[in-house]
């Protein structure tokens, strides 16, 4: 009997796996080590957006788009959605009905002073924002939102 169990809870295991969303629930040190804290030579361009701010919304094909064009490249795209801890469903369904590659995180960071600052100083904390890193340190930061040739120029300038 306990075999049948161990089975029926392995099956199971494995379908919430094959189903389930590719958006992982990350602290704030969990973020740094992502991106802000690799000493290599990828790109790795950091979009801080919510499923509920319309113009993160509209930018992240543009982001998408980049993924595709710079794939190749040692660029290395990271969605961090700022929703609450209790949407991670919608955020996983938004990520999921948006086919969002290559990395989604959900950020649980208690004390936003703390993390916004972390990011940048000049930071509001207003969305969408983006920071760009390599080898260990911030190369850009930006507030707001983008458009598709100026993300892409901007990605082009940066890489190495």
């Amino acid at each position: 009997m306990k075999n049948i169990k161990r089975a029926g809870l392995a099956l199971f295991i494995s379908i919430v796996s094959f189903t389930s969303s590719h958006v992982s629930v990350v602290s704030f040190e969990q973020l740094k080590q992502e991106a802000a804290l690799k000493h290599n030579d990828t790109l790795y361009v950091v979009n801080f957006w919510a499923t509920w701010c319309d113009p993160c919304v509209k930018e992240l094909p543009y982001f998408q788009n980049a993924y595709k064009k710079f794939n190749t490249r040692k660029v290395k795209m990271i969605y961090v959605s700022l929703n609450s801890l209790k949407d991670l469903p919608k955020v996983e369904k938004f990520a999921d009905d948006n086919d969002l590659k290559p990395k989604v995180l959900l950020l649980n960071a208690s004390d936003p002073n703390v993390w916004i600052n972390g990011i940048d100083s000049s930071w509001s904390g207003a969305l969408p924002a983006t920071a760009l890193y390599r080898s260990g340190k911030k190369l850009y930061f930006h507030e707001g939102d983008f458009t598709q040739d100026k993300l892409n120029d901007l990605i082009q300038s940066k890489i190495k």
